[in-house]
Order: C-alpha cells, then sequence, then structure tokens
C-alpha cells in the first residue's frame, strides 16, 4: 500500500522542480555535507510550506486582477492545498507520535 504522506512529498517535490524549470536540478545534499540535522529538515520544509502559500496568494491576487493566467491560478492553488494537506499529515503524526511516547512505561 502507498503511503499517502510519502505520495504528498512526492508530488510536491514534483511541482517544485516543474516551478523551477528543472532544467538544472541540484543534486540533494546530506547530512554529512550540510551539516544540517532534524531541526534543520524540519525548518526548511516550513519555510518551503510558507513560499508555496505565499505564491499561491499571488497568483490568486493577480488572478482577481486578471493579469494571471488560469492555468497558473489552478496549479498554485492545487500547490497550495496539497502542501497544506501535508503540512497537517505530518503535525497529525507527530502528535500521536509524542502521544505514544508519553504513554510509554518508564
Amino acid at each position: 500500500m502507498v503511503n499517502p504522506v510519502n505520495g504528498m512529498t512526492s508530488a510536491i517535490s514534483a511541482y517544485n522542480q516543474a516551478l523551477k524549470g528543472a532544467a538544472n536540478p541540484s543534486p540533494p545534499t546530506t547530512d554529512t555535507q550540510s551539516g544540517g540535522g532534524f531541526a534543520d529538515l524540519v525548518k526548511d520544509a516550513v519555510q518551503q510550506a510558507v513560499k508555496t502559500g505565499n505564491s499561491g496568494e499571488q497568483v490568486a491576487a493577480q488572478a482577481v486582477e486578471k493579469s494571471a493566467d488560469l492555468n497558473q491560478v489552478v496549479t498554485a492553488v492545487a500547490e497550495a492545498d496539497l502542501t497544506l494537506q501535508t503540512v497537517v499529515a505530518v503535525r497529525d503524526r507527530v502528535i500521536e507520535a509524542y502521544k505514544d511516547i508519553v504513554r510509554m512505561p518508564i
């Protein structure tokens, strides 16, 4: 069975690559190269989610002004929606993991 969170994450990555043009994708960095940890990973993911939401809002505002293409609006709004769903799913998983840890006997 396919994990919905992994599917959403891969969809977001595909959207981001399509937005950037995917002409020259940079190779992913590992923790040994960047020196970052889990906190940096979460911080970067949240910052990217905020940027995606802001981008969706900007395109929607351009649509109101009738200066944006309908395809751009639909793509940006769908991407923002998918990002929000992913953030909520991850948050729910973190809360469930925390509850499981609290319930563990010492």
